[in-house]
């Protein structure tokens, strides 16, 4: 982490940082974990610098384009008290699609714009600074970040149907760049909505500036009835993560869905099956991406994380028959973890194009794994 931090612009500081949303989500709750774990305060300073770069840098326009200032609209002043009002950028190599230019799937994997499930990162992110610092601007940021999210995302179905979402939207959210709604971002939106309300109910009683019951609710229509298999190996680790978080919000008796916990541990299970059917672990580096691997890992060891928390004999997880047999099912993979974290800490695996290519996401998803705690507590 420290190395990234070098690499990356962020400690010592360049005028130019690089910076990528997903990565610095990551990159914070690891450097919070780290202070957890040693009391250095050296860590707990990188989280609090990089928020404040990620705020300078991708909540507002590109260098080169010809807009300026905070993509929210908001003059400088203002703008630094309400730094992701307006959203944050996803921070790609290339501008976003003009309004004239064709679409092209795999020129638009690298053009900048607004990604849902990168912003609830950001936000879960946001909302671990405020509970480890104690300080509630960071929350206050984040319900202002989700309520822009859920209100340019979200869109009425035409045929006056469960709502929709938007899975890329432009810098400044006027317009959609891709249509179709990303396959776990309605759930992503429901866990990290209800994490935000505990904390925003706790603290700032009924103010309906940070009331998001009605964000929750509709994420909740659009999360009906839906499937979240998968057997992508960092959407099979997303799954878990949010298992991980709906199980801590159940435990702390914020939440009452006991079922979406054992829907999204089977929607797990059948993925892992699938994936290791494949046997894609044994390809050679240049054949893998790394990140999506590590991904999967984060998520086999938020299983632990799940058991810890039925395994202590008290509250409405124990009421749940099914949850054991499921856990134990998932255990039977927990050794792909250790098997993903070999093969990418071997060092000529991580001279392959494939590692050096991604290589800012790979080293934090990487140390992720090494240390999840960081990331996987509310």
């Amino acid at each position: 982490m420290v190395e990234f931090a070098r690499e990356t612009g962020l400690s010592p500081a360049l005028k130019s940082p690089r910076r990528y949303l997903w990565t610095d989500a990551f990159a914070v709750c690891n450097f919070l974990g780290l202070y957890d774990q040693t009391g250095e305060e050296t860590y707990l300073n990188l989280a609090l610098q990089l928020v404040d770069q990620v705020h300078d840098t991708l909540g507002r326009h590109r260098e080169g384009d010809s807009r300026t200032g905070w993509i929210s609209g908001l003059n400088e002043q203002e703008g630094r008290k309400h730094p992701a009002q307006g959203g944050l950028r996803i921070g790609k190599e290339l501008n976003e699609r003009g309004l004239r230019d064709p679409f092209d799937e795999r020129l638009e994997w690298d053009r900048d714009g607004q990604y849902y499930h990168y912003l609830t990162k950001w936000i879960h992110t946001l909302n671990r600074v405020s509970k480890v610092t104690g300080d509630l601007s960071y929350n206050a940021w984040a319900i202002e970040l989700a309520k822009t999210a859920h209100a340019r995302f979200v869109y009425a179905s035409p045929s006056s149907g469960p709502k929709r979402m938007y899975w890329k939207m432009s810098i400044d959210l006027s317009r959609p760049l891709v249509l179709s709604m990303g396959h776990h971002d309605p759930l992503d939106g429901f866990v990290t909505y209800n994490e935000l309300q505990t904390i925003a109910a706790k603290d700032f009683g009924k103010s309906m500036v940070r009331d998001l019951r009605d964000e929750i609710a509709d994420m909740s229509d659009i999360c009906e009835g839906r499937n979240w298999t998968t057997d992508d190996p960092l959407g099979i680790g997303s799954l878990l993560f949010d298992a991980c978080w709906v199980a801590q919000l159940i435990a702390s008796g914020n939440l009452e869905k006991t079922v979406l916990l054992e829907t999204l541990l089977e929607s797990s299970l059948i993925g892992l099956e699938s994936f290791a059917r494949e046997d894609s672990l044994k390809l050679p580096a240049d054949c893998r991406l790394a990140f999506r691997e590590l991904g999967l890992s984060i998520g086999l060891q938020a299983v632990k994380k799940v058991r810890e928390l039925i395994d202590q004999k008290s509250g409405p997880l124990q009421k749940k028959d099914s949850l054991p047999p499921l856990l134990k099912a998932l255990s039977r993979y927990a050794g792909l973890s250790e098997t993903i974290e070999t093969f990418w800490l071997e060092r000529r695996n991580r001279e392959s194009d494939n590692w050096i290519e991604h290589r800012d996401i790979n080293m934090v998803m990487m140390a992720t794994s090494l240390a999840p705690d960081g990331f996987l507590k509310l």
